[in-house]
């Protein structure tokens, strides 16, 4: 004879007060797990949503990302003249020669000083990147010190605002634009020229070749055939491919971070659990006694406490995951250990992530109540009676 899984939801309800503090700590657990996973989520979606499958980069061969890179202008010719380039309506190829630098700009606010990517870009770089779109102001004119600067740069920099000026490679640029890039890490770059930008930091190189695929499935055919060019010593990668890339190194430490507080912390959780479970079955000995009297088995009492202790765990584990849900409205920003520039992104909740979090609060709710229940499924019903 099986008990009533309701007896096991009556019974957290009758000991609210111990259910609540003991469910508060898993929903603790899981707000930290769940938030830590959101975290790395939200790091690699902008960076990979930076890129677009249809979009190739051309690097240096061995460098880690842009800033690293150098591809003189012989070798961006060569790039250019490549079958596999897509022209666009006006018969343009749809390409662009690229120069990234960092320099430091201080934060509105803490004037604490960061590092922040400037992008030198061509005619073609915003064809390239349709989720770029212009808010306030308008393009920088070539040949010009004007730059424009992403929404996060704007927001969280000084000299970053519309008409605004910053100081670098020895001369002032003014802002005469703000750009929306969405989620991505376009939004915290500033971009200019490629041209004056290589002028003023001295460049004679380009740190990419970007350029849109004619046919994405012929992308593996170019890229053997550039890589094995002796002339080029550069190397190719799908545009969202080069981006997950720079994500992994930073995307691995958080779920590392994450993991190892949140075993920690569930320690004190299962443990929290394991004693409410054991309070219960103390307080509840004449009972079970009686049900082992009605005709109730060891089984199904045991069944019943277990459910009662994943019950608990299930109740910790939606309510963190609630309050964790929350946190998709605050923006971050932290150093890309790629590039060591200042990247802003969001947290980002998925169906994996909360599915993920929940399973863990059902194993701590589990790890915690399966001891107890084994302990009142083995009580003998006399022992268990004379409690009456």
């Amino acid at each position: 004879m099986a008990i009533p899984v309701s007896y096991s939801v009556r019974n957290l309800w009758t000991r609210w007060l111990t259910t609540v503090l003991t469910a508060s700590g898993m929903a603790l657990v899981v707000f930290v797990f769940a938030s830590i996973l959101m975290l790395a989520q939200g790091l690699q979606q902008a960076l990979v949503d930076t890129g677009s499958y249809d979009n190739a980069i051309v690097i240096r061969k061995g460098s880690g990302s842009e800033v690293q890179s150098g591809v003189d202008r012989l070798q961006a010719s060569v790039i250019e003249m490549q079958p596999e380039v897509a022209t666009g309506p006006d018969g343009k190829r749809l390409l662009a020669k690229e120069v990234v630098v960092l320099i430091t700009l201080p934060k509105r606010g803490s004037n604490t000083p960061s590092n922040v990517t400037i992008r030198g870009i061509g005619e073609g770089s915003l064809a390239l990147r349709p989720q770029v779109k212009i808010v306030e102001g308008r393009m920088p004119r070539p040949g010009s010190s004007e730059i424009i600067a992403g929404q996060n740069i704007a927001r969280r920099f000084k000299g970053g605002g519309i008409y605004e000026t910053i100081r670098f490679g020895m001369r002032d640029w003014t802002v005469v634009g703000i750009f929306d890039a969405g989620n991505t890490g376009f939004s915290s770059e500033i971009w200019g020229d490629a041209d004056q930008l290589m002028q003023a930091f001295r460049r004679p190189v380009f740190s990419s070749v970007l350029f849109k695929l004619r046919d994405p499935s012929e992308f593996s055919v170019m890229k053997t055939r550039i890589e094995a060019d002796p002339r080029l010593t550069l190397e190719v990668k799908r545009e969202n491919g080069y981006y997950l890339d720079q994500s992994e190194v930073m995307a691995k430490f958080l779920r590392i971070l994450g993991v190892s507080l949140t075993v920690i912390f569930s320690l004190g959780a299962v443990i929290g659990a394991m004693i409410t479970m054991y309070s219960a079955v103390a307080t509840r000995t004449a009972e079970i006694g009686t049900m082992r009297a009605l005709g109730f088995q060891r089984k199904s009492i045991l069944v019943a406490f277990l459910l009662e202790s994943l019950f608990l765990g299930l109740l910790g584990g939606g309510v963190g995951l609630l309050f964790a849900s929350f946190m998709q409205f605050f923006t971050v920003s932290t150093v890309n250990f790629q590039t060591f520039s200042e990247l802003a992104f969001r947290f980002t909740l998925t169906p994996r992530i909360a599915f993920g979090s929940l399973a863990f609060a059902v194993i701590m709710g589990f790890v915690g109540g399966v001891l107890p229940a084994v302990r009142a499924s083995r009580m003998n019903i006399v022992d268990a009676l004379r409690a009456v």
